[in-house]
């Protein structure tokens, strides 16, 4: 194995706003229903988007105009340099998007940009940081493949389709909605601006909900220490909090039943994002997929935790409970089981909602299904972000 490749750190756009991109436009489109598609003309909508062969021959197979059928599994990456762009680039933002057999619910599994993982081509390096798989290439369609082929061989999933993102799509999204929900769990005051954000469910304008979101080094109180939400995983379940009330703020203004609304909507997306959904079309998945509610939705982090190696930072999935938890969910993806290793493993659950474990069966995860955790993990505003 190569001495994993080091980079001297650099500025870049936060991979939560990718992030938010790219999950609003697969899950608001996924849940707009039938009514947007009947209205509003089949190509406009699926030309709203632009789409190309991001995953090659590693997606898995489908037949042309096949009805979509779960489970169903997309990469969705983001980067810091806009879409289109030429040269090399990193990702910011590595989740795997996966959708129930009955196409009616989504998790998102967030795994780490800076998770040491080894990387079969070898390309830039044998082992090394997640984010730098996309380095692969100034072809962004070989360089998300190298990624592709990265996290398949780290989790065993297949992917029906994937995206890419950048930052610029999000900052529209939001001044669009006016204001969206946030809830930290405590009081923090932001090391960008100074400004103090009060504990609790506020509404936020494009400023502060990016002001909050962004934020890293407030997390350090002694109760995040205690959930496992501080540093980096604090910013990570505020990241996927916002996703979360980003989607049910737009349903709320109805723009999953206006059809002029839905097409803006879409186009603002396609500035910023390139999707891939192999055989499948736009039109199929709002038609196919109305049933996905985003108040439902799963947010998962990978079980892992931060290690200085040689000097540099990384986040590994260490021997013993991170890697067991670790396999017994992505063995869950494949078998679409993710309630029940949520409910198995609730101290590596980011979400605010918890699913109903009164009736999951505890078949995942080897020291999991201790329900007293499951608090620490939903946070205190599961009750929030319900609206």
């Amino acid at each position: 194995m190569s001495e994993p490749i080091k980079h001297a750190a650099r500025a870049s756009s936060p991979w939560w706003a990718k992030a938010m991109v790219i999950m609003g436009a697969i899950v608001m489109v996924i849940s707009g229903g039938a009514a947007v598609a009947t209205q509003i003309s089949l190509n406009l909508v699926n030309n709203a988007v632009p789409t190309e062969n991001l995953l090659g021959d590693q997606r898995v197979e489908t037949e042309e105009g096949a009805d979509i059928t779960g489970p169903l599994n997309f990469l969705v990456l983001g980067t810091d340099e806009r879409v289109g762009a030429e040269g090399l680039a990193r990702t910011d933002a590595d989740i795997i998007v996966h959708v129930n057999e009955d196409l009616t619910e989504v998790s998102m599994i967030s795994i780490p940009r800076d998770l040491l993982v080894e990387i079969p081509s070898c390309q830039p390096a044998c082992e090394t940081k997640l984010t730098e798989a996309f380095a692969y290439s100034e072809d962004w369609g070989e360089s998300f493949q190298n990624t592709s082929a990265t996290i398949t061989d780290l989790t065993g999933i297949e992917f029906d389709g994937g995206a890419i993102a950048n930052f610029e799509g999000f900052l529209d999204l939001v001044e669009e909605l006016g204001t969206i929900e946030l809830c930290p769990w405590h009081e923090i005051t932001s090391i960008h601006t100074g400004i103090t954000y009060e504990g609790g469910c506020n509404r936020y304008d494009k400023d502060a909900a990016l002001d909050i979101v962004r934020q890293r080094y407030v997390w350090d109180w002694d109760e995040d220490y205690a959930n496992g939400t501080w540093g980096d995983f604090g910013r990570q379940k505020m990241q996927q909090q916002a996703i979360k009330q980003i989607l049910i703020e737009a349903k709320n203004q109805g723009y999953h039943r206006d059809p002029t609304k839905a097409v803006s909507l879409l186009e603002k997306f396609g500035e910023s994002l390139t999707l891939d959904l192999g055989n499948y079309q736009l039109t199929d998945m709002i038609t196919q997929m109305a049933g996905v509610d985003p108040n439902a939705m799963l947010s998962i982090g990978v079980p892992s935790t931060a290690q200085e190696i040689n000097g540099t930072s990384y986040v590994v999935t260490h021997e013993g409970e991170e890697q067991i938890a670790a396999e017994a969910l992505y063995q869950a993806i494949r078998d679409d089981k993710i309630d029940e290793w949520v409910c198995a493993n609730p101290e590596w659950y980011k979400g605010d909602n918890m699913p109903d474990c009164t009736t999951a069966t505890d078949t995942t995860g080897a020291e999991g299904g201790e329900s007293a955790g499951a608090d620490d993990a939903a946070g205190d505003t599961a009750e929030n972000t319900s609206n």
